[in-house]
């Protein structure tokens, strides 16, 4: 589970679905829950944040200096710490809001393979019509706003963190590793304080662990983090060259199958038995 953890999460491919579906192909036939998601996501994206350390840094220091005068505010990492803030806000709150569905009504099959089927099939058009003119020194409170909003429209497993933002991002007219990485960034603190709060709530016994204990979710969790740091490096040296339509036709194939599946009882919507 960790190792598809950490093949998925960076692709637009939906890595809470991908974790939901292996699950009940494994032995034990079971949804690992998305307390499992959220806690092995930490993994992920600590590796984004290794990954992108410098340029954390020195956002995270000119964000600061601006509001101390030091650095201009018009300053562009400046300007890139507010819109990563602003952009986390749509999931933050949505998050809590939402999140009874989150840990149930969302994780149906049934959703995971329509909004596998659907935001594929937006990220096709996206990657056909987009003009991949922009640049993430082109960003704007109103498209940080907009990313934001896509990002949390991933909260439905199907939907994809990073096919969400990419898709909102090359609609919007940025270039396909622009939108890649700002979805980067964009998902390190929403990330990390789902993470963090599931991981309070099961150590506190606020809420149970999921399929798998804690001991094994945090080994799920490792193994997140190595595969995953591996993966970032790959998928943006692919996106500057290359198309999203593999991943299209995936999704789309992969929705297919899930259907399939539902229908001939090899799958389970809830994912218990």
């Amino acid at each position: 589970m960790g190792l598809v953890q950490g093949l998925t999460e960076f692709l637009p491919i939906s890595s809470s679905a991908h974790l939901n579906i292996v699950g009940q192909l494994l032995p034990e036939k079971h949804d690992p829950g998305a307390a499992f998601t959220a806690i092995t996501q930490l993994g992920t994206e600590t590796a984004v944040l290794i990954f992108f350390w410098k340029d954390i840094v020195r956002i995270v220091k000119a964000w600061f200096g601006s509001l101390t005068g030091r650095v201009p505010r018009n300053d562009p990492d400046a300007r890139m710490g507010w819109y990563v803030i602003i952009g986390s806000l749509p999931i933050c709150i949505l998050g809590l809001l939402l999140e009874k569905y989150i840990d149930s009504t969302f994780r149906s099959l049934w959703v995971v393979a329509t909004m596998l089927i659907v935001f594929g099939v937006l990220l096709g058009i996206a990657d056909r019509v987009g003009k991949e003119q922009r640049k993430l020194e082109d960003l704007t409170v109103r498209h940080g706003v907009l990313y934001g909003i896509a990002q949390a429209l991933a909260l439905i497993p199907g939907v994809s963190r990073s096919g969400g933002t990419i898709t909102a991002g090359m609609f919007m007219g940025y270039t396909r590793e622009a939108a890649a990485r700002y979805s980067f960034l964009l998902a390190l603190p929403a990330v990390f304080i789902s993470g963090l709060y599931k991981t309070a709530k099961v150590i506190t016994g606020a809420e149970a662990g999921g399929y798998y204990g804690l001991p094994s979710t945090i080994l799920a969790t490792i193994i997140a983090f190595v595969v995953g740091y591996a993966m970032i490096g790959w998928f943006l040296k692919y996106v500057t060259t290359k198309s999203y339509s593999v991943f299209v036709w995936y999704r789309i194939a992969l929705g297919a199958l899930i259907f399939i599946g539902l229908g001939t009882g090899v799958l389970n919507a809830t994912g218990s038995f």
